[in-house]
């Protein structure tokens, strides 16, 4: 983990240290900011990215979840731009549907494959203003259950990833 730039670069940033297993130089007190906000696309492959944190905080830095210090930004998915009225963000497929049976005329759909597909404009009205954003903080029970999927799902075992695998593809959402 401390070989990759980016975490070794993250937890330079927070300025708290980290624990591990064998030793402890994790000190809260000397936290830099109020707030941690994951950010990563509103796609699978962004929720993967967040659950990898997540359980990296869960595994060597708890204290920053159970002091409430992480959040997860809430970009949308969707863009909705009517004929007439006003444009609208929409943040996952529940609300792009009931979009679409309240919605009389019609309209334009931009999809975001990624927050680099907006513009600055975008990108600080939906996802980095505090005054309009959209943030999660995430609680202790979210982290320790994106810990235990990323172990099973990445881990030595196979037989509970294919159970998993086998219990839940039908509800699976593809990016694809």
């Amino acid at each position: 983990m401390l070989a990759n730039a980016e975490i070794k670069t993250m937890i330079n940033a927070f300025g708290c240290g980290f624990s591990e297993g064998y030793g402890n130089d994790f000190d809260i007190s000397k936290l830099r900011y109020d707030k941690i906000i994951i950010m990563a696309d509103a796609d699978v492959d962004g929720e993967h990215i967040s659950t990898l944190l997540l359980t990296l905080f869960y595994r060597f830095m708890p204290e920053l979840i159970y002091e409430g210090h992480v959040y997860i930004a809430m970009p949308p998915l969707y863009k909705a731009m009517p004929s007439k009225g006003a444009e609208e963000y929409l943040y996952d497929d529940k609300a792009l549907e009931k979009y679409r049976k309240k919605h009389k005329g019609p309209f334009t759909l931009q999809r975001y494959k990624g927050l680099g597909e907006m513009d600055a404009e975008q990108l600080w009205e939906t996802t980095l203003d505090p005054e309009t954003r959209y943030l999660k903080q995430v609680e202790i029970e979210d982290a320790r259950m994106a810990s235990e999927v990323t172990e099973m799902l990445m881990g030595t075992e196979v037989s509970p990833r294919k159970a998993f695998i086998y219990k839940n593809a039908q509800e699976a959402e593809l990016d694809i």
